[in-house]
């Protein structure tokens, strides 16, 4: 059948209601002005070298809405586009069960919801469609403002400077060494006279008590 005939047959629909063999995916999808866009169908059923076609309407599905005819995709020849369509904007292309819509450099008035769709005897079965939308900014999403709470002034010590590097110069450790084995020198000098003055004292008394008459004797004389 000629992309004329069946578009005529199918711009006589008047609310197309999707079928369960051609799956669409996404359901919706919204994309910036000039940016790329992938439309998925697969097919549920073996399709053999069955075309696959992809249709576009530009308003909702209404009693006097049509469909224009893009293009489809066919086992030997690829993708055939329509009659006024730019062939350097879309392109369709198979991925096993898949059917991918292309879209490049898309402008607001691509919008629309595009279906598949595949030629039976006699009946024609749709996909439940892709609405696109081509907008200028994508949607952000507003984060919910915040309360500023002001913040509590601690009040903190100063920290004491740690000293880093050695903490004593070897100059300075000998004096302490040469310091220390002086205080033990004198000690041992004194405890040493100590000792003597102490020995001669005992003696000194020792002798008193061994010869008391002599002395008693040196005193009356």
């Amino acid at each position: 059948m000629q992309p004329r005939l069946w578009l005529l047959l199918a711009a006589q629909l008047a609310v197309v209601r999707g079928s369960s063999v051609l799956q669409q995916t996404p359901a919706y999808i919204q994309v910036q002005t000039n940016k790329m866009a992938m439309l998925s169908c697969e097919a549920k059923i073996s399709l053999g070298n069955t075309r696959i076609y992809w249709l576009r309407q530009r308003q909702a599905p209404s009693s006097d809405s049509h469909h224009e005819f893009l293009a489809l995709w066919d086992s030997t020849k690829g993708t055939v586009h329509g009659e006024e369509v730019a062939q350097e904007k879309i392109a369709v292309f198979r991925d096993a069960s898949r059917f991918i819509l292309n879209l490049t450099s898309v402008k607001p008035e691509d919008s629309g919801i595009y279906f598949c769709m595949i030629i039976g005897s006699p009946e024609l079965t749709f996909g439940k469609g892709t609405q696109l939308s081509v907008v200028d900014f994508l949607p952000t999403t507003a984060q919910p403002t915040k309360k500023s709470t002001p913040k509590k002034r601690v009040c903190r010590l100063p920290r004491p400077a740690t000293q880093k590097g050695p903490l004593c110069s070897p100059i300075t450790l000998g004096l302490l060494v040469a310091g220390v084995l002086v205080l033990l020198v004198s000690l041992g000098v004194a405890i040493h006279l100590y000792c003597r003055r102490r020995r001669a004292r005992l003696r000194f008394i020792k002798h008193l008590r061994l010869h008391p008459l002599e002395k008693r004797s040196r005193l009356d004389y």
